[in-house]
């Protein structure tokens, strides 16, 4: 017969109380099943593990499985508390990647929530850029993706937030002087970065300008410090511009409806750890729309 936890919590019961009366009255079992399971315990070791049938004084052997069976009990119930925090949402491990804009602007009020509630969950955040994040967790690389990206093969997709397009310039930039009348066709002649964003404004007027780029990044923050140091202009959703760039402008277009749909991609909620499930919750339940 092989050891099981309950042969080792009952004999140490006995040792703790010395009674079997008292080891049956904190086990909520009868005298007899406790000294029947302990008799059990005794002819798989193959030695008395008490001196005297009153059980008050161990044998020598009988104190050192009392030490074993003290630290197998105690990681056992490690083991079940653990297991049953990960069922419960209250452990585990979160894997997220987002585009930059939505890691700084989106993700803090999520997480803040989420961690107050989860603080046994660990989190690993990172940002790249949609085609990235679609590579990561086509590869299984990620839980949660938050892009804007369309349909991917095995994964739920779902709208979490729009944004406005609008150009993107330094706040001396003379755009800034009639940007209540700002056009498409105000931005020929100026020094347009493209970035990967530009490929969702389906707007046969701006085509002209994305054609004429001489300049394309992928990185937001790379754009962003670009625009700033005057080499160029650019479109960007809203939510990209901080409110601590107090040196660049965010000016919407006229007539111009293009707005960035961005969509949270998680696998199946079968094949979602709680923890994970939990987040992805969290970030729905946010109220992210710009005007």
């Amino acid at each position: 017969m092989a050891i099981k936890i309950e042969m080792l919590r009952c004999f140490q019961a006995v040792a703790d109380k010395g009674s079997l009366a008292d080891a049956a009255e904190i086990l909520n079992r009868t005298p007899s099943a406790v000294s029947m399971m302990l008799r059990q315990f005794e002819d798989h070791v193959g030695a008395p593990l008490f001196e005297t049938g009153r059980k008050s004084r161990l044998t020598p052997l009988g104190e050192l499985i009392r030490q074993e069976a003290t630290r197998e009990i105690t990681h056992f119930e490690r083991t079940v508390s653990a297991i049953e925090g990960l069922a419960r949402a209250e452990r585990g491990f979160v894997r997220i990647i987002a585009t930059p804009s939505i890691a700084q602007v989106v993700m803090p009020q999520v997480l803040r929530r989420y961690i107050a509630e989860h603080p046994a969950v660990r989190i690993d955040m990172r940002d790249a850029d949609s085609s990235a994040i679609e590579q990561e967790m086509s590869a299984e690389g990620a839980d949660i993706g938050l892009a804007s990206l369309g349909p991917i093969p095995g994964f739920d997709r779902r709208r979490i937030l729009t944004d406005r397009f609008g150009v993107v310039c330094r706040a001396d930039h003379p755009l800034t002087w009639g940007w209540q009348t700002l056009t498409w066709s105000d931005l020929h002649g100026t020094s347009f970065i493209a970035n990967g964003l530009c490929r969702q404004i389906d707007d046969d007027a701006f085509t002209p300008l994305l054609e004429s780029a001489r300049l394309s990044v992928r990185n937001t923050a790379s754009i962003l410090s670009l625009v700033r140091a005057g080499v160029g202009i650019t479109v960007l959703p809203e939510l990209a511009v901080l409110p601590e760039f107090s040196d660049l402008t965010f000016l919407p277009l006229q007539d111009v409806s293009a707005r960035r749909e961005v969509y949270m991609f998680t696998p199946d909620a079968a094949h979602m750890p709680p923890a994970a499930r939990d987040m992805a919750a969290a970030i729905l339940a946010t109220e992210f729309q710009k005007n």
